[in-house]
């Protein structure tokens, strides 16, 4: 076990692993969940705490807006969907929970993306089965490689780092990432000399 970071480790531990960061793949995967997207196809993302915190993030800057205004884009966040899951859980086992709805929601050309430090979750590694068998394009976003995840996916960005905060920091900014290249692919992007500050009466 690695020791409990803080303080000035802790930044130095995450400005080590942020240069490290697979920029290229991530403006990749903008680009093609942007045409996936606006030609009707949808984003599924699954991974557990933090992860899922991570993937609902992402989700709802798609389905919302992640800086400028432009039309939604279905993206779904499967542990968010509670009476599914539960009875899923309840019913087939936790490592169906992301499975079964894959298998309800995910059509070809659509994409998963299953999110973990580890790169082994059970469930998340189900639900990349299941897109696959679908005919979905699967990505994992994870932890260190080599690990089962990275495996299973098309294609993977890993992050390298001794703390699984840390992983889950540099998670984020991969997120902010894969948004950042939506939107510029879509033309969501409005320059700074459009943007007038707004007057605010005296």
């Amino acid at each position: 076990m690695t020791p409990l970071l803080s303080g000035a480790a802790h930044v130095s531990a995450l400005l080590t692993a942020l240069p490290l960061l697979d920029v290229d793949r991530l403006d990749a995967w903008g680009r093609h969940l942007a045409g996936a997207l606006v030609g009707g196809s949808r984003l599924l993302v699954a991974g557990n705490g933090g992860s899922a915190a991570q993937a609902q993030h992402l989700t709802a800057e798609l389905v919302g807006r992640y800086r400028d205004d432009r039309p939604a884009l279905s993206a779904l966040s499967l542990h968010a969907e509670t009476s599914s899951l539960t009875a899923i859980a309840n019913d087939y086992g936790w490592d169906h929970a992301f499975a079964r709805q894959v298998q309800a929601h995910g059509r070809p050309g659509d994409v998963f993306l299953g999110l973990s430090t580890s790169g082994r979750s059970g469930n998340v590694l189900a639900a990349m089965r299941a897109a696959r068998e679908g005919g979905l394009t699967v990505w994992a976003l994870t932890g260190g490689g080599p690990n089962p995840m990275v495996e299973a996916a098309d294609e993977s960005v890993t992050v390298v780092a001794p703390a699984t905060a840390t992983v889950q920091e540099v998670h984020q900014v991969a997120v902010h990432l894969v948004c950042a290249a939506v939107d510029l692919q879509v033309g969501a992007d409005r320059s700074s000399s459009a943007v007038q500050p707004q007057r605010v009466s005296p």
